[in-house]
């Protein structure tokens, strides 16, 4: 490395190594837990399973960034029609309402996820599941306050969901820079379930959210995130 790259690497700001550190460390996890909350973990976060009705290269065309967001939402709405189909009849069904949901979740369609996320809540406020799904696709709409309202929402009837604690965890220290409140869920997460099948990845995020703790946003530090 020259001297230039030596004197920008010892120049960074706490922004900086946070948001280095997030799409640097975090990448699997993000990919494997917030692609969708209520999947269940991945033995390959960074290859996301196909969700029922979805072939794995449908799963991977969502995700190529050349496909554009305009065919994107054509390919969910061509995928949906069948379960739209089916809401006319049952425009209440939380069950179809969730599968319709998952399919614009998938497609990188949030907006749409969170409207049929939210009916389905309607019929059953009880699914923890949908409403973790919900708040990360808030999250993903930049509604990092939002997203963490429904995740609190989730924990307060469910204190040890694993999906949410990660999920939540992640929003605050990315949207919120509270490394404190992030690495409180984490550790409840690891404590709830010791056998936690993204335990490394977990203390991972862990370790490096504990190395900027004091960090605040806009400050300078000589050390690099990774």
């Amino acid at each position: 490395m020259g001297q230039d790259g030596q004197n920008r690497s010892s120049d960074w700001t706490g922004t900086q190594a946070y948001v280095l550190a997030v799409i640097c460390l975090l990448f699997g996890v993000l990919v494997g837990y917030l692609l969708r909350g209520s999947r269940p973990a991945q033995a390959s976060p960074a290859a996301p399973a196909a969700p029922v009705g979805q072939s794995a290269e449908s799963a991977a065309a969502a995700m190529d960034p050349q496909v554009t967001p305009q065919q994107l939402k054509a390919r969910a709405d061509k995928q949906a029609e069948p379960v739209l189909g089916l809401l006319k009849l049952q425009p209440g069904d939380p069950v179809l309402l969730t599968q319709a949901g998952n399919i614009y979740y998938d497609a990188q369609q949030f907006k749409e996820a969170t409207d049929y996320y939210a009916r389905a809540l309607e019929a059953d406020p009880k699914n923890t599941d949908v409403r973790t799904d919900m708040a990360t696709a808030y999250w993903y709409l930049g509604e990092a306050d939002r997203a963490l309202t429904e995740f609190d929402r989730v924990l307060k009837q469910q204190p040890d969901k694993a999906n949410a604690l990660l999920n939540r965890g992640i929003v605050r220290w990315q949207g919120k820079m509270d490394v404190k409140g992030a690495v409180a869920d984490w550790e409840s997460l690891l404590k709830a379930d010791p056998n936690f099948s993204q335990r490394s990845n977990v203390e991972q995020l862990i370790a490096q959210a504990k190395k900027h703790s004091n960090i605040k946003p806009g400050e300078k530090t000589s050390k690099p995130a990774m």
